[in-house]
């Protein structure tokens, strides 16, 4: 009588320590997924930096960035996009993010694009990271838009905590912007 319970004790043990195995990888445990995102992230900037020269002063006036390399976009009707990316502070990442859209109406088409989120106030930071899942909505001034205009320091832009590049659009798909976008921290 012994044997069965055991066998049921060994069992439940090895499955707890399957779960557990299996929770550590999808966590992120031994995963090079950190290391890819920064990857993209220093790419992204440079490419930035590069192409808007304006971005660097922008940058170092910056409290904190928000990079997200790679946004897929599609859309037929009911649309969404989704994208994966990291927080730095004084050039140094802080915890990764990954950034999710919803959207419906007349639309037809996919695209990608980057962007990055200048927080401009130690506030507007902190709110962020305090957040369970932030949404980007009409307070985001943009200093860069699809139509590829460069960044033109006047007040309003100054004034406002949370600035957005996007950039490096690729597809068929008019328009990018993160009005409705959530982000919300992730473990790679």
């Amino acid at each position: 009588m012994t044997t069965p319970i055991l066998s049921r004790r060994a069992f439940t043990l090895a499955a707890l320590a399957g779960v557990t195995v299996t929770a550590a990888c999808g966590n992120g445990i031994g995963s090079t997924g950190p290391a890819t995102i920064d990857a993209r992230v220093d790419a992204t900037l440079a490419e930035m930096y590069r192409q808007y020269p304006n971005t660097v002063e922008l940058s170092s006036k910056a409290v904190g960035l928000l990079v997200m390399p790679l946004v897929t976009e599609a859309g037929l009707g009911l649309g969404g996009a989704y994208g994966r990316g990291a927080l730095r502070v004084n050039d140094v990442t802080v915890d990764y993010y990954s950034v999710i859209k919803g959207s419906g109406g007349l639309q037809i088409g996919a695209q990608q694009y980057a962007h990055v989120l200048f927080f401009m106030t130690q506030e507007a930071l902190s709110d962020f990271r305090r957040s369970s899942g932030w949404a980007a909505g009409a307070d985001v001034e943009y200093v860069i838009s699809d139509e590829g205009a460069s960044l033109a320091a006047d007040t309003t832009t100054v004034l406002s905590p949370v600035l957005a590049a996007v950039f490096g659009q690729a597809g068929l798909r008019i328009g990018a912007t993160l009005e409705g976008s959530k982000y919300t921290r992730i473990i790679p």
